[in-house]
């Protein structure tokens, strides 16, 4: 007998916000994903959630768009109330989340070449 894998249950979602604490217009996101410049989105993301039932998920936040700039890893499910200077005290301009575990090698590799890997949707 086959099991019936529901489609929410293996895709990251990743939840942004307009304002700090989860406060203010939100938009969802589903499955591997890259933004690549936060104020294009909802004028300004100021606060995310990130849930996956993999133990491989990881999110990446980056200081500058296009993936660039200083960066920090975050495995597993994640909530950020206040994305400014969370990274050496710059602010959140971009972020990759995915099901798959990226390591620091693939994570450098897609700030050099600002490329995401095939299968992931672009913003």
């Amino acid at each position: 007998m086959k099991k019936t894998v529901n489609v929410s249950q293996t895709q990251p979602r990743l939840t942004v916000y307009s304002d700090e604490n989860f406060r203010g217009r939100s938009r969802i996101f589903r499955g591997n994903t890259g933004l690549r410049n936060l104020d294009n989105i909802l004028g300004g993301v100021e606060s995310l959630r990130f849930f996956s039932t993999s133990r491989n998920a990881t999110l990446v936040v980056f200081t500058r768009p296009n993936f660039q700039g200083g960066f920090r890893v975050f495995r597993g499910n994640t909530n950020l109330r206040d994305l400014d200077d969370l990274i050496r005290g710059n602010d959140v301009e971009s972020l990759i989340s995915t099901n798959q575990r990226l390591t620091l090698a693939e994570i450098r590799a897609i700030r050099r070449n600002r490329r995401l890997p095939a299968g992931y949707e672009l913003v």
